[in-house]
């Protein structure tokens, strides 16, 4: 029997490439490079590595340049909006790429997940990666084990990073420190110092706003009025949205004040937020900046969006006798209809919405526009009749019903007692964190304590929506005064002003019981 004989064949794959060894098809490689963010120094070491691999790559025989792709200023922990890093894995997985080099691990993706589903990804198509700093070839055995320990600390190191980042801002909110987003803050520009200063032009859109608002436009009319006129949104576009005018309707930055950390990041990862409803402290700075709008005037609006959006009614601005004529029987209000719509005799109506929708609908009469001012007329010259006597009640109405010196004194004692809830329980679960206690017990002390500040926080937010509706109605009572007090003489003719800064509502139980609500408080019957 001959000898046994093994004859060893020579590998014709490199590891590397996988690639015969003899091949004469140059093996196509792109290069990626990134920096985090901005600076100076790192846009010197972004151009240095786009010259750096571009060179690297054309310099060698075997290797065909496929292009150089780059995210510059991008920190990313994900790999969603880096457009460069997207655009380069669709061309390779298109076959325009068999190599990828890369600076480390860490410019190439900071999330473990991300960074081995598209490294695997490559790798089921026969592209490989080649992270220099770490001498990582993905096609090597040992490469997957050392790309997840790479990618698992470079995640960290984001995490921790991120971290860091969190407690800056936490710290400066604490301190009271406000940052604005000043291109898309209308109203506002910043000084050179750094501080708040007033752009004129801005804030008459501001006060418009809040003035149309008050004369009884919707917010969706006010969005409509302000592109008709051209007025530019704070992104310094054309059209204005309904959500851009409630955005500003409720900002208490525009009355000087600064609420701090409304929401807050959940993952540093996928960097997504949400709104804050007290899972992290929040911080509200008063007195600020220079204030656009007046604290009471913004607290009277604030409170007619909330009246507006009570009732089972909807409320409308279409019209200025929108959502201010009101049905006496039902309570609800009057809408306009077009009679004879289509020849010489169309005119306007209004009648209560409720009237035909139920079989029992309302007897309320219809009124139209003519009747309505006549109504008006009628009241607002009774009213300047009595204004001297009117005023010196109204006076005296808004100094005490309007007075708030105790419910200061009681929000404040309340903020006292609210951080020693909260101080308190604090120091319990951080002694439960270190020593071995009864767990019967502490949960006890922990749901007496919690239980005290629900409590306590449910009173300060009453006293605290109080004072703002006494602020309001201070506010509203001090206009009212303003306006009537400038009126002197008897008026023949209707005046929308008058009629959108004084008048509440006109409730009718029939053509001759109509009775007009003033925004004082004042009831007029009409005869």
């Amino acid at each position: 029997m001959a000898k046994r004989k093994v004859t060893q064949i020579p590998a014709t794959i490199n590891k590397f490439t996988a690639k015969p060894v003899d091949s004469k098809k140059k093996r196509k490689v792109a290069g990626y490079a990134r920096v985090s963010t901005d600076h100076e120094d790192q846009t010197t070491s972004y151009v240095a590595q786009v010259d750096y691999y571009t060179n690297y790559i054309k310099g060698r025989d075997d290797w065909e340049f496929a292009g150089l792709y780059s995210d510059e200023g991008i920190s990313a922990t994900n790999t969603k909006h880096r457009d460069g890093f997207n655009t380069m894995i669709a061309d390779a997985l298109a076959g325009k790429i068999d190599l990828i080099i890369t600076k480390s691990v860490s410019r190439f993706a900071r999330n473990t997940v991300d960074s081995l589903s598209t490294i695997r990804k490559l790798k089921e198509h026969n592209i490989e990666c080649y992270f220099e700093k770490e001498n990582i070839w993905t096609f090597d055995s040992k490469g997957e084990l050392l790309l997840t320990i790479m990618s698992s600390l470079a995640q960290e190191e984001s995490r921790s990073i991120s971290e860091n980042v969190t407690w800056g801002h936490r710290k400066r909110f604490a301190d009271g420190k406000v940052s604005f987003a000043y291109s898309r803050f209308l109203g506002y520009d910043k000084a050179p110092d750094g501080s708040l200063v007033i752009n004129e032009e801005q804030a008459q859109t501001v006060k418009l706003i809040y003035k149309l608002f008050l004369d009884g436009l919707t917010m969706h009319s006010i969005a409509n009025e302000l592109t008709k006129r051209g007025l530019k949104t704070p992104a310094s576009k054309d059209n204005w949205s309904q959500s851009t005018v409630r955005s500003i309707l409720t900002n208490e930055k525009y009355k000087g004040d600064a609420l701090l950390q409304k929401s807050y990041t959940v993952d540093f990862l996928t960097k997504k937020t949400k709104t804050n409803e007290g899972e992290v402290p929040q911080y509200y700075v008063e007195n600020n900046h220079p204030a656009i709008i007046e604290p009471e005037l913004f607290d009277l609006v604030q409170a007619e969006i909330q009246r507006r959006g009570k009732g089972s009614t909807r409320y409308s601005g279409v019209s200025i006798f929108s959502s201010k004529v009101q049905c006496a029987e039902c309570g609800g209000w009057y809408g306009s209809k077009v009679w004879h719509s289509n020849d010489k005799y169309r005119r306007i109506i209004y009648q209560c919405n409720n009237k035909f929708r139920h079989k029992t609908g309302c007897s309320t009469p219809h009124l139209t526009e003519f009747e309505i001012k006549e109504y008006f007329v009628k009241a607002m010259n009774q009213l300047i009749t009595e204004k001297a006597e009117i005023l010196d009640n109204l006076q005296l109405i808004r100094t005490t019903l309007c007075d708030k010196a105790d419910l200061v004194k009681k929000k404040e004692s309340l903020e006292e007692e609210i951080a020693i809830a909260v101080e308190m329980t604090q120091n319990i679960v951080a002694e439960n964190a270190r020593v071995a206690q009864n767990q019967d017990e502490y949960n006890k002390k922990y749901n007496s304590l919690v239980e005290r500040y629900n409590k306590l926080k449910e009173e300060y937010d009453t006293v605290c929506t109080t004072i703002s509706e006494k602020d309001a109605k201070y506010e509203q009572m001090g206009r009212f005064i303003t306006v009537l007090n400038g009126q002197s003489e008897l008026i023949t003719e209707f005046d929308e002003a008058l009629w959108s800064s004084l008048v509440e509502k006109i409730v009718v139980k029939s053509k001759e019981e109509v009775t007009v609500v003033f925004k004082d408080g004042t009831e007029i019957k009409v005869e």
